[in-house]
């Protein structure tokens, strides 16, 4: 399945490492653990939206566009990176911004990837919850289109069959890098949101007959939901890269016991996951989905879901500048960890 058949930029660090977490490892006891650090991408503090990135950048070079838009919550890592992409590659950047949380916090607001979007020239407008921030977004770029402006719209999460090579790309890589070391994989576990990650390995995964079991551990939606936004965009993934098909709905798990609160709002498990991460193997989550896929990956592991023995990798999808936006929530956990 030839993705050279795609317009595509590079913009990431590409191979991202493959490498062992053997002190976490230890202090679970239970299978091997790794992990596939897409947190190294390199694109302003990296993450898994750099991938999706190189096929809609050049799709939007491709059509002509001078300004590129996407939505996403106010600590959004896609909008973040496309902020970092259009600075690159000389193109305007309006973000919408969705209020997901509720929070007054002036480092959730203003701190993170907020000053980064900001650091990089983009422009942003602010949403409140629960609209369809899709059309939102698609309202203002034919505002601008009436003023002359040419803009590529790219949806929440990089999460088309575009933006979802990326990650059959990383299915790819992440297969040859495992073949080269002489590395079985028994699992792959990462969190999922926008869909358009765990769509992407799905179909990558299943276009060279892996055999690989992909768990998406959910930040945002229940599990039905989840599981047919992944199911539809895998679908139409695959059509894309010419092998209809190929995915069925089995192959689409999600689990969606680990979203707590909601969307973006850390739980116990979490920051606990981020602890130790920080302070087994000197690797920094996110608290909005990377850690959370932790999360769900350390109490599958306690509760015995997979066996000793197996090898299994966790792929980081980056975000840790959103650490600074949330110091508040540290500094409460740390609060009642004293009492």
């Amino acid at each position: 399945m030839l993705l050279s058949r795609f317009p595509r930029i590079r913009l990431g660090h590409l191979p991202t490492p493959l490498e062992p977490l053997p002190r976490l490892s230890a202090e679970l006891g239970g299978p091997e653990i790794w992990i596939k650090r897409d947190d190294c991408t390199g694109l302003s503090t990296g993450g898994n939206k750099t991938r999706k990135l190189e096929f809609l950048m050049a799709e939007a070079l491709e059509q002509g566009a001078e300004m590129v838009m996407t939505q996403g919550a106010i600590q959004s890592n896609h909008a973040r990176q496309t902020a970092a992409a259009a600075a690159r590659l000389g193109l305007a950047c309006h973000l919408l911004l969705e209020d997901r949380t509720g929070s007054h916090d002036d480092n959730y607001n203003h701190n993170g990837n907020v000053l980064l979007d900001h650091l990089h020239g983009a422009t942003t407008e602010r949403r409140g919850p629960g609209l369809d921030m899709n059309a939102e977004m698609e309202a203002v770029a034919d505002r601008l289109r009436a003023e002359g402006r040419k803009v590529y719209t790219i949806p929440g999460g990089g999460s088309n069959p575009t933006g979802a090579l990326g990650y059959v790309n990383c299915a790819y890589e992440l297969v040859g890098q495992a073949n080269d070391a002489g590395l079985v994989i028994d699992h792959i576990v990462h969190a999922t949101g926008s869909a358009g990650t765990q769509a992407g390995l799905i179909a990558g995964l299943k276009a060279i007959n892996a055999r690989i079991p992909l768990l998406g551990v959910g930040v945002r939606a229940p599990r039905e939901r989840q599981e047919e936004n992944v199911y539809r965009l895998a679908c139409a993934t695959a059509e894309k890269l010419g092998c209809p098909g190929v995915v069925a709905r089995p192959d689409v798990v999600a689990n969606c016991d680990y979203v707590g609160e909601g969307y973006g709002i850390p739980t116990p498990g979490c920051l606990e996951a981020i602890a130790m991460f920080a302070e087994l193997e000197g690797i920094l989550l996110d608290p909005v989905y990377s850690a959370k896929g932790a999360a769900g990956l350390i109490d599958l592991i306690r509760k015995g879901h997979f066996a000793g023995g197996e090898r299994v990798v966790f792929l980081h999808t980056g975000g840790s500048a959103a650490l600074f936006g949330y110091v508040a929530a540290f500094a409460a956990a740390d609060r009642a960890a004293a009492q």
